[in-house]
Formats: C-alpha cells, sequence, structure tokens
C-alpha cells in the first residue's frame, strides 16, 4: 500500500508530494535518471513513455515524449539545474502543449533505514498554472508514475 502524500494547499504556488520506496536511495535514484528505466515508469499506464533525451548533469536537459494508443503525443522537457546524485535533483519541467508554463522541482532522496523518502517540490509561475496543473490530472498522473516506479525500484533491489 503506497503512503503517497499530495499536498496542495489554497493560495499557493507550489505541489509538495511524499512517497517512501522499500529501497535505499541510491537504487531509488538510478531508476529515477537512467534513460532505461525511465521509459519504464514515467508518465500514465496506458501511454509509452520514450525518452527522446536524458542528459542528467547540471546544464544537462531532458525531453520525454508519451504516446498514447490513439497514437497522440504528449512531449515534455526541460533542464538540469542540479544533480547530487544520491540525494538532490533540480530541474525544469515544461508541457510542449502548453509552452511558457515552466515549473521548477527540487526532488529530494532521503534515507530512512532500508528505506528511502522520495519528497518532490514543484513550484509553479502562478496559482492559476499550478491549479491548471492539478485540474488537468496532476495528482492521478503522479500516482501512476510513482507506483510504476515502486515495480521499478522493486526489480533492481
Amino acid at each position: 500500500m503506497s503512503d503517497l502524500q499530495v499536498i496542495i494547499e489554497p493560495g499557493r504556488q507550489d505541489v509538495v508530494i511524499k512517497r517512501s520506496f522499500d529501497a535505499p536511495r541510491e537504487t531509488v535514484f538510478r531508476a529515477m535518471t537512467e534513460p532505461e528505466y525511465l521509459a519504464r515508469w514515467w508518465g500514465l499506464r496506458e501511454t509509452e513513455t520514450v525518452v527522446d533525451r536524458a542528459d542528467v548533469r547540471p546544464g544537462g536537459s531532458w525531453r520525454f515524449v508519451e504516446k498514447a494508443p490513439d497514437g497522440a503525443e504528449y512531449a515534455f522537457h526541460g533542464v538540469y539545474h542540479d544533480v547530487a546524485a544520491p540525494e538532490r535533483l533540480v530541474q525544469t519541467f515544461e508541457f510542449e502543449g502548453t509552452p511558457g508554463h515552466v515549473l521548477l522541482e527540487t526532488h529530494r532522496l532521503e534515507s530512512e533505514g532500508s528505506r528511502t523518502l522520495y519528497t518532490v517540490r514543484s513550484v509553479f509561475q502562478s496559482v492559476e498554472d499550478r491549479d491548471g496543473m492539478v485540474a488537468a490530472g496532476m495528482e492521478s498522473g503522479t500516482t501512476q508514475s510513482l507506483d510504476a516506479l515502486e515495480e521499478v525500484v522493486a526489480a533492481l533491489v
């Protein structure tokens, strides 16, 4: 059973997501940053994720494309600002379908014995941008992705 928490406080520009994984943080970080694993968990269950690029280093960029069963494609991209393996990853995130709405994500991995506490804080440019992403299904998509990440991590342990 997942201990996922999605914290969306009214009037704020951020969303905080927390979840623990039954694996060391080095394993979780590896699954989060290596292209062969990223494609297995990132995105919705009904889509196929193609990792166009994942240059995981400060100044490196990323771009993922979700391919839906009906042939539609949804692309996302960003830039890595800070990479401190296995504890922190800071990146921008932008959906190419609504360009100009960039958010900054700070991913943290903390060791809790043999488990890892994952926390991501996403800061949007405005409350309206944040509320729009939430209304578009952010929580459901996050749940699906993190459930799939749990499966990838379990296979790596």
